[in-house]
């Protein structure tokens, strides 16, 4: 069976470069110009497992895709981490004071906002995806409009760079998980990683024990993030990644939350790339 993997955005997009890297240059990918159509192709079968960005490392986390992989029940089963390089291109033959549009995915354009306090004659416009505006002004021919996006982009739709990295912080990177609606086979791979999310009654310090519990377990939680439960106002599940050396102690600390817990769900169980 051909193995299709689901991005969001076309190629040339950081989610297209994230699969090559983690699949190889030959991956065949299946374009989604949202995160719930790349939830979509999962469910229908259109493709066998989908990279999502989860959070990045200026904008923070992505929340409305915590929420569209518990609410369809989709396994983590891998993670990859990539340095976001921001680029400003248009057609060649331009000056930046020649741009009077650009457009961008929301995030790219949250992670570039102090280069454009520097040029406010342009207008910031949300679009689908980086790669999709690039490949528009190519088609078009579209003059004084510029994109946000990859080197590869630029290179693949025969745009100029204007402007180099031109996001806030030279340190910006975004961690993207590997999804599928089946648990992944065991494959002899180390696995060091998991993600759980967890409901806890209302009541003091319900937080604080299941913490206890990862530490007492030697479980390194390495991220937290809290959502609301729309049906109950003022409550929340916790989504939490936690490193282990072993199963037994993340096994067994997984049982003594499972028993504290109103609700109790293990995501994922895989390798930890962040070294």
């Amino acid at each position: 069976m051909i193995q299709k993997i689901a991005i969001q955005g076309i190629e040339g997009s950081f989610h297209h470069l994230v699969a090559r890297e983690y699949y190889g240059e030959q991956v065949q990918v299946e374009e989604c110009m949202s995160f719930r159509d790349l939830v979509q192709s999962l469910l229908d079968g259109r493709s066998n497992e989908a990279v999502m960005a989860i959070e990045n490392s200026i904008a923070g986390s992505i929340l409305p895709n915590y929420a569209l992989m518990d609410e369809h029940n989709l396994k983590v089963v891998g993670e990859h981490y990539m340095p976001i390089n921001m680029n400003l291109m248009a057609l060649p033959g331009q000056n930046i004071s020649d741009i009077k549009k650009v457009y961008s995915h929301p995030m790219a354009l949250l992670q570039c906002k102090e280069f454009f306090q520097d040029h406010r004659h342009i207008k910031l416009i949300e679009d689908e995806d980086t790669a999709e505006v690039a490949r528009r002004i190519s088609i078009k021919q579209s003059k004084g409009v510029a994109a946000l996006a990859s080197k590869a982009a630029a290179e693949i739709f025969g745009l100029e760079i204007l402007a180099e990295a031109v996001h806030t912080k030279k340190s910006n990177a975004t961690r993207f998980l590997i999804i599928s609606n089946k648990k992944k086979e065991e494959n002899g791979e180390v696995l060091n990683k998991a993600s759980i999310k967890f409901e806890l009654e209302s009541r003091r310090g319900s937080l604080v024990s299941v913490l206890n519990i990862l530490r007492d377990y030697e479980l390194d939680m390495s991220k937290i993030q809290s959502m609301p439960i729309i049906e109950t106002p003022w409550k929340y599940s916790f989504f939490v990644d936690v490193l282990f050396e072993g199963n037994a102690g993340f096994t067994k600390a997984m049982e003594i939350i499972e028993a504290m817990t109103e609700h109790l769900k293990i995501l994922g169980i895989y390798k930890n790339r962040l070294v």
